[in-house]
């Protein structure tokens, strides 16, 4: 038998009515929801549920709302005893995988990421930060067109890098956009600008970063009860404080998602569960590796039919 990981997705995966079937199916599910909005004072769930989609795709909606879906998903999975060997999530999603992996409780979390939200979005004013994918390059030259440009005085970087061939570059709204443009004529496939709202997972965080630092030192992180690979090394941290130190970090650091996936294979994974909204993460790790069990969990529907095919019944 190979080992199981939960994955946890980012942002970018929310939609108007998420959760909807969850609480519909079981009615306790709500409770999840209920916790979410006390802690924030606010009800997140009326915006996760009935929109409107420009509030949801606020950075500070989108992150705690992203998480609480996670939550309610892995909640409604209990019943079925699947248990993860490893838990990783993609920026965003490393709270849902800390959360899992007891680390964090849910109250905390989702406090923590709607400040994150908010100090993320205060760190840089809008538009003079962009991000954007770059597609069917490799990412040694990326990363050397990325270092001239930074070096010429516009600052851009690699922000994401997801599966062979897409790796998403983040900066100032310049550095982005001569980055682009010398990527495409060193034979880039395509390059997409990406509809955020800042120059996530650049140096352009560090002020997220050190904000965010002061709300880590307020709440209590535990040991991890289940191995979690960080955004930041792609490698295993249990411990606590290795555990603030690299969500710290992350901020202002790329994503090393394939690396993860490929950590994770490494470890002897071949079944990879993501917990949440969507699918993006299923498609990156099969573009990976295609021969591996990829499910995504979104309702009882797609959990029953998991557990089906993992029980083999």
């Amino acid at each position: 038998m190979g080992k199981i990981a939960f994955i946890f997705p980012g942002q970018g995966s929310q939609f108007v009515g998420m959760g909807q079937s969850l609480i519909e199916n079981k009615q306790e599910l709500q409770r999840t929801f209920n916790i979410a909005d006390e802690k924030l004072g606010y009800s997140l769930s009326d915006i996760m549920l009935n929109g409107p989609e420009e509030m949801l795709k606020r950075t500070e909606n989108t992150q705690p709302a992203l998480l609480t879906m996670s939550v309610a998903v892995l909640e409604a999975l209990k019943e079925y005893d699947i248990t993860p060997d490893f838990v990783a999530g993609h920026s965003l999603g490393e709270y849902s995988a800390l959360v899992c992996a007891k680390s964090l409780s849910f109250e905390d979390a989702v406090h923590t990421v709607r400040q994150r939200g908010l100090f993320m979005e205060e760190a840089v004013p809008a538009g003079e930060g962009a991000m954007a994918a770059i597609l069917g390059m490799d990412r040694e030259v990326l990363l050397e067109v990325t270092e001239e440009v930074s070096n010429n005085g516009d600052a851009v970087q690699l922000a994401n890098l997801n599966c062979p061939g897409q790796i998403v570059i983040s900066g100032t709204a310049e550095g982005v956009r001569k980055a682009s443009e010398t990527a495409k004529e060193k034979g880039a496939k395509r390059v997409i600008p990406l509809q955020v709202s800042g120059p996530f997972h650049s140096s352009l965080m560090k002020p997220a970063a050190e904000k965010l630092s002061n709300v880590l030192d307020e709440i209590t992180i535990s040991e991890a009860e289940v191995p979690v690979i960080a955004n930041v090394t792609a490698d295993v941290v249990t411990g606590a404080a290795d555990i603030k130190e690299k969500l710290i970090e992350q901020v202002y650091s790329p994503v090393l998602w394939e690396d993860t996936v490929r950590r994770l294979l490494d470890l002897g994974v071949d079944t990879f569960v993501e917990i949440g909204a969507g699918n993006v993460l299923s498609g990156l790790v099969r573009k990976v590796q295609r021969r591996v069990n990829v499910y995504a969990i979104s309702d009882i529907e797609s959990i029953e039919a998991m557990v089906t095919k993992m029980k083999g019944e």
